[in-house]
This record gives structure tokens, C-alpha cells and sequence, in this order.
């Protein structure tokens, strides 16, 4: 995969990330998009602004939380679909400064990434339903609002003044993570602004050009984005979130399994993609527990495997549910939909390696390479042996095979 050969490198470095959805909608805990999905009156939404007062949030807290989960950057919704801005943004008084809490919600989870190198993004949605030059017509993810002051040239202005606050106020931006671009509206100056403010920063591909990578979304991909291949053609990020029905806090949540993310997060990494995973504090700013122990049971795993998310290697062996990175001699077969028994098969590898480690437990694995007793007239190949496949049933399992050479198969 092409690298974009300056500071945005650092996107390839840093592959697990943590996505916050956080605002006003937590109040009532019951949806990011409570206003649309529930029918609330404008009217009646903002008076949320007078009861927003989060005392126990603690950004250290995100952050011990995404340290033991080895997440190693952020991205948090300064502005969601709803308008109110976690900063106290002169272009607007839909923000934190005129609620009761009035403390800069961005100010301080950026200087708490800062303090610990954590590199920082910002989610901006381009539909808002409370800036009224905003073109909101009824289209999906709009609600109706008085034609007679839309003006997208306003709004894209407005939207160009909040871009430049967060891009120049809260030190190094990693990124600008656009969402909802529904009028699919072309302004190549806005990511051109964000070059000259912020040069490391990425940009996704749901804002005014094509940006820089893709974003397949709760195991949707409409960009085609891995278009069949074993690894990923473009800078990729695939997004979920540890609920099934909201991406902010919502009390009656349903949520997913730990092995559900394992899989899934090995899947996308050891196709050279990037991993984005999602948790809506409460009112208060405090994470939910069930959401908590996902993260955690994710760490668990992710840091014992981490050395294994390197070069994606296409073709090596034939079996496409086993896919392989490289890093110089060290090959890493990783098995996403865990193991059927108590070997496993490299074909068609016939080089033998020095030493063979099952990343999840540090331990030595058995390995022979001799032809399959029904297919001997095949030759030999490389075979794992002994695996403990039902102690490994609840993870994704992750293997270390070391070299003296380069691995040719």
C-alpha cells in the first residue's frame, strides 16, 4: 500500500483507535440522532443545553481506559448531526460554554492526549440541524427546516470558521474525520484549509474530495474497499461501535462480543487496514461498564498480538481465511475464524522455520513439514501441530514463524 510519505504517516503506525460519540444526547441516553429518530421538537432539544453537566467526566479516565485496550489514538465528535459543539465556538451559542457546565470539552481531552503523544482527531458532521443556512431538505439524515434561510454558501462558510478553531486552537490535530456530506457538495478549498493549518492531519473520505482513506462502517463497505484482494488497496478504517444500536450512550444497549471484535479487528489490521472502535459515555462522561469490559477484553488480546500487524502478504498460503504479514524474516499467520482442530495447515509453505510461538500465550508450538499422509504425492508442506483448539475457542488465534531467510513458501 502506497504511504502518503510525510507526517500523515503516522496513520499507518498507529492501527487500533478509540472513536467517542459524546453530547447532549446522553442526557436522555437514548440515541446520537435522538432528535431526528425521536421526533423532538428543535425547540424542545435545545433546552438539553441548560441541563448539560457532566461533573464526573475525567478525559484521564478515556485514556487509562484506551491504554489498557492498546488503542493508540483518538477521534472525538466536537459536532455531531445536532449542532452543539463540545467547544466554545464563536460562530455559534449551540455549544458546552453556555451550559451549565461551561468548561472546553476539546481543551481538555486535548491536552490529555497531548500529555500522553496520543494523537487526536476530530469527527465533524457536515449536515447540522440547528445551523439554519444549513440545507436541510428531508433527505436522509436531515430534518425539514425553513427553506427560505438555507444558503449553502453561509453554511459552508460557518463550517470553514469551525474548522479553522479546531485547527488552530488545540495544538497538533491528526486528523478531520468528516461524516454526512449529504448534499455530496465539492469544495476542494476546505481540505486544502486543513493542509495549510494542520500538514500531519488525515482526512476521510466523507467530506469534500475523496481524502485519504476509506471507511467501511458496521461491516458495511460500499466503497468495495478491499475489492476481493487480501489486503486493502487504499489507506482503509473500519468503524463499529460496541453497541448494535447507537453509536452515543444509550441505557437499554445491546452490545457485542469481545471474540466479535477480536475477529473483526484482526481481520481488518491483517489487511493492512486500521481498526476504529467506538464507546458513547453517559451524561456524566463516564464510559458504561459492559463498554469498558469490551475495550478491556480487546487489550488483552490486541497487546500480545500487536507485533504480528506488519506487511500484509498476498498469495503465501492458499487458504484465504488465514491471512499472513510479514516483518523481514518473521511470517504471522493469523486465524480470524479461530481453529477447526489440533493442526493447521501452511499450504502450499514448504520452508522450515526456526522457531514457531503462538503469539496469544507466548508458547512454543510443534511443527513438522512432511507430506499429508492422504495427499503424499503432493509433498511436504509446512503443518502446525498439538494446537489447544477448544482453549483457544474464545480468541482469535495468532502465529509467530521465525526464519533465517526471507519467507518464499
Amino acid at each position: 500500500m502506497q504511504r502518503f510519505n510525510d507526517g500523515r504517516d503516522w496513520f499507518f503506525e498507529r492501527r487500533l483507535g478509540m472513536f467517542i460519540h459524546w453530547g447532549l444526547y446522553a442526557i436522555h441516553g437514548l440515541h446520537e440522532q435522538e432528535q431526528q429518530r425521536y421526533g423532538v421538537p428543535a425547540g424542545e432539544y435545545a433546552k438539553l443545553l441548560g441541563q448539560f453537566r457532566p461533573d464526573s467526566f475525567a478525559p484521564e479516565s478515556w485514556l487509562d481506559l484506551a491504554a489498557e485496550a492498546g488503542m493508540e489514538y483518538l477521534v472525538l465528535t466536537a459536532k455531531h448531526h445536532d449542532g452543539f459543539c463540545l467547544w466554545p465556538s464563536r460562530e455559534t451559542r449551540f455549544h458546552v460554554g453556555n451550559t451549565p457546565y461551561r468548561r472546553d470539552i476539546v481543551r481538555q481531552v486535548a491536552d490529555a492526549c497531548a500529555g500522553r503523544g496520543l494523537p487526536l482527531e476530530f469527527y465533524y458532521s457536515i449536515v447540522d440541524w440547528k445551523q439554519e443556512n444549513y440545507p436541510n431538505i428531508g433527505r436522509h439524515h436531515e430534518i425539514r427546516t425553513d427553506p427560505a434561510r438555507h444558503d449553502w454558501d453561509k453554511y459552508l462558510g460557518y463550517l470553514k470558521r469551525q474548522i479553522t478553531e479546531l485547527c488552530t486552537r488545540y495544538g497538533p490535530v491528526a486528523g478531520i474525520w468528516w461524516d454526512m456530506n449529504v448534499p455530496q457538495a465539492q469544495a476542494p478549498e476546505v481540505h486544502e484549509l486543513i493542509r495549510r493549518l494542520q500538514p500531519a492531519a488525515v482526512i476521510n473520505n466523507r467530506g469534500f474530495g475523496p481524502g485519504d482513506y476509506s471507511t467501511p462502517e458496521r461491516d458495511s463497505d460500499p466503497e468495495n474497499a478491499n475489492r476481493g484482494e487480501a489486503a486493502f488497496q487504499r489507506p482503509t478504517e473500519a468503524c463499529q461501535s460496541v453497541g448494535f444500536n447507537s453509536w452515543g450512550y444509550r441505557k437499554d444497549e445491546d452490545y457485542y462480543s469481545v471474540l466479535y471484535f477480536l475477529r473483526a479487528i484482526d481481520a481488518t489490521l491483517a489487511r493492512g487496514g486500521n481498526y476504529l472502535l467506538n464507546v458513547g459515555p453517559d451524561a456524566d462522561g463516564v464510559i458504561p461498564e459492559p463498554a469498558q469490559a469490551i475495550l478491556r477484553g480487546v487489550g488483552t488480546w490486541f497487546k500480545r498480538v500487536r507485533e504480528s500487524f506488519a506487511e500484509p502478504v498476498s498469495q503465501l498460503l492458499s487458504d484465504p481465511a488465514l491471512p499472513a504479514t510479514r516483518r523481514g524474516n518473521v511470517l504471522y499467520v493469523h486465524c480470524p475464524q479461530g481453529l477447526s482442530g489440533s493442526a493447521l495447515s501452511l499450504h502450499p509453505l514448504k520452508q522450515a522455520p526456526r522457531r514457531v510461538t503462538l503469539l496469544n500465550t507466548g508458547e512454543a508450538v510443534e511443527w513438522t513439514l512432511e507430506p499429508l499422509i492422504y495427499h503424499r504425492d503432493c509433498g511436504a508442506e509446512l503443518r502446525l501441530r498439538g494446537l489447544p483448539a477448544d482453549e483457544l475457542a474464545g480468541t482469535v488465534p495468532v502465529f509467530k514463524l521465525e526464519f533465517d531467510g526471507p519467507v518464499t513458501g
